[in-house]
């Protein structure tokens, strides 16, 4: 079983597999040969530079920056064709790229992998530096050799890198396929005192995140959480220093469950969330129930302290079925607002901490920050967006809760990340009231009133020209902000799948030519021919 990738130039050749026992021996038998294909396809690697192009206000992450003009302090610095319009790709790699063992995961696969990717056009690769692995062996002892490996595999091959900080587990959420928790010591403060962690109404108790209410608190190991993101982010920085701005041109910052800045309020361990539930709040920890309790008795109204709203239903539910989140329900009453303010605004709090933080330690090393903020687009058509609501997006139809968002990102030079590119609203249930175009478009809206960058990421795995059709349209400009960037959900073994890779070739082409062209000709002069035929399937493990 063999992957081959054929260009006008070279192509990766197997030689004789017999006696080929496991991966790494096929691998080494990879060799370069040139050859003149017998049909053609277009893929380029040099894409034109990303350039950085409600009215509810809560607290200090938002006040007066309407229309402050940003200072670009984080500019992607590879290099880029002249056309302006063009839309770098980068493809995610696995989740398990780095062992447990703090070892990069199969790396003369990964090499092989990287080769093809570079093939194809791709601007570079994006990588979770997992909490769980780095910092596993103590507060402060920190081991970032994996990822060192791959940074060095990325230069080598003139890729690009976007690393994620990622401060929450894998495990338990769509798409997981392995599972990272926190790092040992933290679980152990987390045994001691359960209310670290998100808690909802129920007492059900999320260790996917710590919980925002202690951000500010010492509670792990005498250090406040925001604390040892700091420490984390700035030994990254001090490790792969001379690399940063060069090979490493993006770093996205963690703020929640999946990396992006929510509450964990869909949760799918255990069956507990189902698409298209509504979701749970999650304030029910004893620091969040002690700043509701502040913030109430602030207001002059102690008995709205007490808790979060007692009709809001289960995960499961839909909107009709509550008191709460039904057209005409508590949500839109005095006691709902001020809930759904305090709510989203400990969220806008939460982010404008970590970023500020982040902003102070990577400012001036050429490196881009970029945040990600969850596409929930069930239940979008409704009056009260309940789902939306229970994540902590303060979104109705009264009020825009992507503009806060977007305003508290610019305020720290982020790039903001948004998923769902790839959803039509003809492939939703009707039942649920999905728009993940409306939404979409209301987040281009935000960012580009906002004067903040947008990128964009599918939000599951799919390989099919429909997606990557939807994705062309949406990185385009004619309804909001166009996408400075996008990251493809995953490097798998389905991904070279021949009819799969073609269409990865032909879209890279169109995103570079500004997502113009739904499809490209498979036929072209320029004689580059980008195909892999297959790969032994345990080469990557779903």
């Amino acid at each position: 079983m063999t992957l081959a990738v054929h260009s006008s130039t070279s192509f990766i050749n197997i030689k004789e597999t017999k006696g080929i026992k496991t991966p790494d021996d096929f691998l080494g038998m990879v060799s370069f040969a040139q050859t003149k294909p017998s049909c053609l396809l277009i893929t380029k690697s040099s894409m034109q530079e990303a350039h950085l192009s409600h009215e509810r206000v809560i607290g200090n992450p938002i006040e007066g920056r309407k229309n402050e003009k940003r200072e670009k302090l984080h500019v992607l610095t590879t290099t880029h064709s002249n056309n302006s319009t063009a839309v770098p790709v980068f493809v995610m790699l696995p989740l398990d790229t780095v062992t447990m063992g703090g070892k990069l995961n199969k790396p003369r696969l990964m090499n092989a992998s990287l080769i093809a990717l570079r093939s194809a056009g791709v601007e570079g690769v994006m990588v979770d530096a997992w909490w769980g692995l780095v910092e596993k062996d103590g507060p402060h002892k920190y081991n970032w050799e994996g990822y060192a490996e791959l940074v060095k595999m990325c230069k080598e091959h003139g890729l690009k890198l976007q690393v994620v900080m990622s401060f929450h587990q894998c495990g338990g959420n769509v798409g997981d396929s392995c599972s990272i928790p926190l790092p040992p010591w933290v679980l152990e403060d987390i045994g001691k005192n359960p209310d670290l962690v998100y808690t909802d109404r129920s007492g059900r108790r999320n260790p996917e995140y710590i919980s925002l209410g202690c951000d500010m608190l010492p509670v792990l190991n005498g250090r406040t959480p925001i604390q040892v993101y700091a420490d984390y982010m700035r030994s990254f920085r001090e490790r792969f220093n001379d690399y940063l701005g060069d090979v490493i041109v993006e770093i996205q910052v963690g703020l929640g469950p999946c990396g992006e800045l929510r509450y964990p309020s869909y949760p799918e361990s255990n069956g507990t969330w189902r698409f298209p539930g509504i979701g749970e709040f999650q304030n029910y920890d004893k620091y969040m129930r002690a700043s509701l309790a502040a913030s109430a008795k602030a207001a002059g109204k102690d008995d709205w302290g007490q808790g979060g709203p007692h009709d809001s239903g289960k995960y499961n539910q839909f909107p009709e079925d509550t008191g709460f989140f039904q057209n005409d329900g508590t949500w839109n009453s005095e006691y709902g607002k001020f809930f759904l303010e305090w709510y989203s605004g400990k969220l806008l709090e939460h982010g404008d901490r970590i970023l500020g933080a982040a902003e102070s330690i990577y400012q001036g090393t050429g490196a881009k920050l970029s945040g990600k903020v969850a596409g929930i687009h069930w239940h979008y058509n409704t009056r009260s967006h309940a789902a939306e609501l229970t994540a902590g997006y303060y979104n109705t139809r009264d009020t825009n809760g992507y503009l806060p968002i977007a305003r508290m990102f610019g305020k720290h030079h982020v790039v903001f990340n948004f998923t769902c590119m790839e959803m039509r609203d003809g492939e939703q249930p009707q039942s649920a009231n999905c728009s993940p175009e409306g939404l979409v478009r209301q987040v281009k809206y935000a960012t580009r009133t906002s004067e903040v960058e947008l990128a964009g990421e599918n939000a599951l795995e799919r390989y099919d020209e429909g997606a990557y059709s939807q994705v062309l349209a949406t990185s385009r400009s004619g309804s909001g902000n166009a996408l400075s960037a996008f990251t493809f959900l995953r490097m798998n073994k389905r991904l070279f799948e021949p009819e799969n890779w073609q269409n990865l070739g032909q879209f890279v082409k169109s995103m570079s030519e500004g997502g113009r062209n739904a499809r490209c000709p498979e036929c072209d002069p320029s004689r580059t021919d980008i195909y892999v035929g297959f790969i032994k399937e345990s080469f990557y493990e779903s």
